[in-house]
């Protein structure tokens, strides 16, 4: 038994999470690698050749590594749970009119949860990823902060996990960039992993077409949102579109309707089935609320608004903005006008380097600069 202990590596087959197993294994702990099945993507009516993460390929790949170092691998299928969560959430959140954030669900409430029961079943310490994001501890508290690589900083995605969760997580990669990492492994000569192409998709939609997907996983819904209309911000009709779930607020491309000038889906009304199109400048909101939170630093900001640096999606980069939590939600308020907030998408809130927690997007929404947070309409 190792003095540093036994620890869980989740590996995926790409390099970010070997290299992590790799260097955990260097470092003296205890190695046991763990690939997750999440998604068999035959299932789905796809044409496109299963790839990314729940590949044979993938797996074969993770497998290697362990096998060339030594130390055990497996193979856990959560297709059962992860489907049962994430992609009936998915499908929901698009019948309902959002846009949803599959990967930061998957993160937060599958993996990391299905890795500490594996790890307590296997008599592992800790659990491991290969995620650019660091971990701190401080005032009793567990937190993610971003991590050295700006570039590949994955920090946004782990607002979700636990302070359990947390307290038994090593993150190796927190202070390497990607280009130490191929580096890395082409020193050890792991050529295969530096040569392989990374995959940006969603897993269970490999070939980005989340509209076909849909249109799979739910029997008769053309028929059932087909013929709404586009509609601009006056309730003026502009046209017919496909269906209010095939459309994302802040979309430019994909609408099918000329209007003379650059339209974008500023809105979405399911109830109504109608789809709002209007320039860019009407994508702009300085308002939001958020709800669905978990608090890392703190345990609770009732009381004490801050100055932050919110985003609203993963490439975003983040915009000064004052918060307040309001009971079980959090009203912001931005400095700056922020494009194309979607409801549905996770929001993250930043001191400095460090995660203060996040939430789901509830709405947005626009008010003079010098009005009150605590004033904002939900």
């Amino acid at each position: 038994m190792s003095k540093k202990g036994k620890v869980l590596v989740a590996m995926s087959g790409g390099i970010d999470s070997s290299l992590a197993a790799v260097l955990l294994h260097e470092q003296g702990y205890e190695v046991i690698g763990m690939t997750m099945k999440t998604w068999d993507y035959t299932g789905s009516g796809g044409s496109k050749k299963e790839t990314g993460c729940c590949s044979l390929d993938s797996i074969n790949d993770a497998r290697n590594v362990s096998v060339n170092l030594g130390f055990p691998h497996y193979i856990l299928d959560i297709r059962s749970e992860f489907g049962d969560y994430v992609i009936d959430h998915f499908t929901s959140e698009y019948l309902e009119g959002r846009t949803p954030n599959p990967c930061v669900l998957c993160n937060t409430h599958i993996k990391w949860d299905a890795l500490l029961r594996r790890a307590d079943m296997l008599g592992c310490d800790f659990i491991a990823t290969g995620h650019y994001a660091g971990l701190k501890y401080e005032n009793g508290r567990y937190f993610i902060s971003r991590g050295l690589d700006r570039d590949k900083d994955q920090s946004y995605a782990l607002w979700g996990v636990s302070q359990e969760s947390l307290s038994r997580t090593i993150l190796p990669l927190s202070q390497l960039t990607k280009k130490q990492i191929y580096e890395m492994a082409s020193e050890k000569g792991f050529t295969d992993l530096v040569n392989k192409s990374e995959s940006y998709e969603i897993c269970f939609v490999p070939d980005n077409d989340y509209r076909g997907f849909l249109k799979r996983r739910v029997p008769g819904l053309i028929e059932k949102v087909s013929g709404g209309e586009f509609v601009d911000e006056d309730g003026n009709v502009l046209g017919i579109h496909e269906g209010y779930p095939f459309y994302t607020v802040g979309q430019r491309k994909g609408l099918g309707i000329a209007l003379g000038y650059p339209v974008f889906v500023t809105a979405i009304d399911k109830d109504k089935n109608r789809v709002v199109l209007g320039k860019d400048t009407d994508l702009m909101k300085n308002t939001m609320v958020v709800n669905q939170l978990r608090l890392m630093k703190y345990e609770n900001l009732i009381g004490r608004p801050l100055e932050t640096t919110t985003k609203v999606r993963y490439k975003d980069a983040g915009t000064p903005a004052r918060i307040e939590q309001m009971d079980d939600e959090i009203h912001v308020q931005f400095h700056d006008w922020v494009s194309a907030i979607a409801p549905g998408q996770a929001a993250v809130f930043y001191e400095g380097d460090d995660v203060i927690g996040g939430g789901w997007i509830k709405s947005s929404g626009r008010v003079h600069p010098d009005n009150s947070v605590s004033h904002l309409q939900a």
